[in-house]
């Protein structure tokens, strides 16, 4: 296997490896790379051995290691003895695929578990409770019932063991190697057959091996899926009835929660209840976020902004003939400044969760006013051309609603979107375009690198618009936490807890982003030097600011 040379020499993604407009890394890219969650797919199989290290500590490695030797002493005359040791790893299933190929090893499997003080009562009660269970021999006559509050909490110590700490899961790891080093089969090079001669005694070389015995079983299972890729598919069976066992048998755990909602959340449900009472469980700051008082006054301070660039604008003379550029203009800023009056009144939204639209929004402006300016003045007809056909879509869309399913708001809303769309009310000649925006499908990032805004829009835009349009990374960070409650498998839930807002220094940034829309915007239209400088003086903008070109 040869690892790809990166292509990707510059930029955030260098060192990648480029096709199209995907990047990998050099690893990734071979195609070989197959990432693998052991907790959630092989702890399952390998529940018993972690039910006996949680309870038994070390003393219980000691007795499986008994455990393994004497079911082999005793398997031997079957002439299997390499066959015999792999399948002695632990996992339930291979246990299930050795009583299938030699029928009297369940009753030995079985009396020397017993004899090695392997069955407790506690984890036979615990393994018994679960339904489907490969090997469920290994219960005994235990009943079959649902787990009570201490089997949970024995089954959540035991995954939670396994999941901390990296030298409990190399001992599970481990036995694998032990089975097959009492066999005569163990192979490896002579480094780590020294490391692991006194593994885990050794407290000097432990934590190495540690190392070499997660890898070495990573290595061993890579392997036997390379030979037969089904090889773990009872595995994966079993894994997915044991995960959605315990969502029947236990509730979801908050982080927020106190001790005794944690108790609670244990107790074992009625696998019938599938009702959660979300609606009663307090939710955090939600309760409106006052207005911070180092920013109250942000919200007159943009309407001032506002006011006063339609002021400057309507004092000076208008370019009312081609009149596209102004109204274009106007509209933008308009629009921006309208929105963020708005979202000041509700310190909620000053955060990047609920407020990226309104970062997005504000960069998206200044790139159009900036980007439009530089294009012949057809480019503003264009804009508005490209909307109003937009409309006529929309209204289009509108009529395949049912004639008896529409209110009389609906008509009056697809109404209006028809006079929006400017259309000749005898011969149609509103043109569609559906190309992604209004340059001929132009991507904004491009609009940005052609006025100069290219490091505008990668810092400032795109981190607002992935959170914007939902990507995963912004849902999980704003909207998800992780479910505390281990026999849940580590599954991401949805926080009670809303995004503080009141981000003063967030808002601010908003305000000092308008600012410098109604100054481009000005400079742009070429507004009175006279009327401008009124509002500028008002506003106590730097007269090194106040730039306007002549008008057009």
């Amino acid at each position: 296997m040869s690892i790809p040379k990166p292509n990707q020499h510059t930029g955030p993604l260098a060192g990648h490896v480029r096709k199209g407009r995907v990047y990998k890394s050099p690893l990734a890219a071979t195609g070989m790379l197959r990432p693998n969650n052991w907790f959630k797919d092989d702890v399952p199989d390998l529940l018993w051995p972690v039910l006996v290290l949680a309870e038994q500590g070390n003393e219980g490695i000691h007795r499986f290691v008994g455990w393994q030797q004497a079911v082999q002493d005793r398997l031997a005359h079957h002439g299997e003895s390499s066959v015999i040791a792999e399948l002695l790893d632990g996992r339930l299933t291979h246990l299930s695929d050795l009583v299938a190929m030699f029928p009297d090893a369940t009753a030995i499997l079985f009396e020397e578990a017993n004899r090695q003080g392997l069955l407790s009562e506690n984890t036979r009660r615990v393994l018994g409770s679960y339904p489907f269970m490969p090997a469920a021999w290994l219960a005994g006559e235990t009943e079959r019932t649902p787990p009570a509050a201490a089997d949970l909490e024995l089954a959540h110590d035991a995954l939670l063991g396994v999941l901390q700490d990296g030298h409990r899961e190399a001992l599970i790891k481990c036995f694998r190697t032990w089975s097959t080093v009492h066999a005569g089969t163990f192979s490896s090079n002579a480094q780590t057959i020294q490391l692991l001669k006194y593994y885990p005694g050794d407290i000097q070389t432990r934590s190495a091996a540690d190392s070499v015995v997660r890898a070495g079983w990573a290595a061993h299972k890579a392997m036997l899926l390379v030979s037969d890729p089904k090889h773990f598919d009872h595995a994966l069976k079993w894994a997915r009835m044991f995960w959605t066992a315990n969502s029947m048998t236990s509730g979801c755990v908050r982080e927020t929660n106190t001790e005794d909602d944690y108790a609670d959340d244990m107790e074992p449900e009625e696998p019938a209840n599938t009702e959660r009472e979300l609606d009663n469980r307090p939710v955090e700051h939600a309760s409106p976020t006052p207005v911070p008082a180092d920013g109250a006054h942000l919200r007159q301070s943009t309407m001032d902004v506002l006011i006063r660039f339609i002021e400057a604008i309507e004092r000076a003379p208008g370019h009312l003939y081609e009149k596209e550029r102004q109204e274009v203009i106007l509209g933008l800023v308009a629009r921006a400044g309208r929105d963020l009056i708005a979202v000041l009144s509700a310190p909620d939204l000053w955060c990047m969760e609920h407020g990226a639209h309104i970062t997005r929004m504000l960069v998206e402006t200044e790139i159009y006013l900036k980007w439009m300016a530089l294009q012949d003045p057809s480019i503003y007809r264009e804009f508005q051309a490209y909307g109003a056909g937009k409309a006529k879509l929309y209204a289009r869309i509108s009529d395949e609603l049912p004639e008896e399913a529409r209110t009389a708001a609906y008509r009056e809303a697809a109404e209006e979107l028809k006079r929006l769309s400017h259309n000749n009310d005898v011969v149609d000649d509103r043109t569609v375009d559906t190309r992604d925006t209004f340059a001929g499908g132009k991507s904004l990032r491009a609009m940005a690198q052609e006025a100069g805004l290219l490091d505008f829009y990668r810092q400032a835009y795109t981190l607002a618009s992935s959170v914007a349009h939902s990507e995963w990374w912004s849902i999980e960070a704003h909207a998800m936490e992780p479910c505390q409650n281990v026999l849940h498998g580590l599954h991401l839930i949805p926080s009670l807890s809303l995004s503080y807002g009141g981000n003063v220094q967030f808002a601010s940034s908003w305000v000092d982003q308008f600012h410098s829309l109604a100054r481009a915007a000005l400079s742009v239209l070429g507004a009175d030097q006279d009327s401008v400088a009124v509002a500028s003086a008002w506003l106590g903008w730097p007269a090194s600011e106040q730039v306007c070109s002549e008008p057009a």
